[in-house]
């Protein structure tokens, strides 16, 4: 076997092979540089819908247009967004998720309306209970499967059959 390779001493480091020291690979980005990720605030959307943030740390005072890898919506205006930059230029930040409140601050907080539309109804679904009010009226539905109306004045009006069923009916 040749003396050089047989004498040769291992050595812990990664970057020396057989003695010879190779390249580094790049390391990522520090943190608050313009490559590395950073948090930003959703402003809004342009009128094509692409996302619009503002509170960016390289770009004070400028609403800058994002892409994003996560689906934004209009009742996510405000949250703070967790952004990477293409090519490390703070003019082109990608949305990577969107920041959830703390536990701590939901503990008596209800949970956002969640709504479904699929064209031919909207449903809306809650876990408790939901409660439509305008004014001295409201339509409160619980889990228990009560419907409670409320009001100075309730019409029930019909073109056909109008139909009052239960187990038991009371009136006045």
């Amino acid at each position: 076997m040749n003396g050089t390779v047989a004498n040769m001493k291992l050595h812990d480091d990664p970057f020396l092979v057989l003695g010879e020291a190779i390249a580094e690979a790049p390391r990522p980005p520090a943190l608050g540089a313009p490559g590395g990720v950073m948090v930003a605030r959703l402003q809004g959307f342009d009128p094509l819908g692409q996302p619009l943030l503002d509170e960016l740390p390289l770009l004070p005072n400028q609403a800058v247009e994002a892409r994003s890898t996560v689906r934004l919506s209009r009742n996510m205006v405000g949250r703070l967004v967790v952004v990477c930059f293409e090519n490390a230029d703070p003019r082109r930040p990608i949305v990577l998720g969107v920041v959830e409140p703390h536990p701590l601050h939901q503990t008596l907080a209800a949970a956002p309306l969640q709504t479904r539309v699929d064209g031919e109804r909207h449903v809306i679904e809650a876990d408790r209970e939901i409660v439509l009010r305008c004014g001295d009226a409201s339509i409160t539905l619980t889990h228990a499967g009560k419907v409670l109306i409320q009001g100075t004045y309730i019409l029930s009006r019909s073109k056909g059959y109008n139909k009052i069923k239960g187990a038991a009916i009371d009136i006045n």
